[in-house]
């Protein structure tokens, strides 16, 4: 596992992008995820016989290793989870700035 300390507090160092590191990282910051993150590698990698390419599996690793860096980090958490509470809101002004937020967040969690 390897972490940079440029953006604050961690729960846990960031893990390397294998599906053994990454279900070892989810077990620690949400656990309740363990059956999903199972079920789409599954699917995942069906997929990749199928299509005889490696290309759905890397989709799954980029896909998890950013939720992995959400929830390991308590400041991209809050602004993730402030950002998709207010996608829905009446104000149609909140609801775009929610928009724009969460597209930051996603970025900034697969620009590690």
């Amino acid at each position: 596992m390897s972490t940079r300390a440029d953006h604050g507090h961690e729960l846990i160092p960031r893990p390397e992008p294998t599906p053994d590191a990454l279900r070892a990282a989810l077990a620690v910051v949400t656990p309740g995820r363990l059956t999903e993150m199972q079920a789409s590698k599954d699917e995942a990698f069906a997929k990749a016989v199928q299509w005889q390419s490696l290309s759905p599996v890397q989709s799954w690793v980029l896909l998890w290793a950013r939720d992995i860096e959400i929830a390991r980090r308590p400041d991209l958490s809050t602004r993730y989870v402030r950002a998709r509470a207010d996608l829905e809101h009446k104000d149609p002004l909140i609801a775009e700035s929610a928009l724009r937020d969460l597209g930051a967040v996603l970025d900034e969690a697969m620009n590690v």
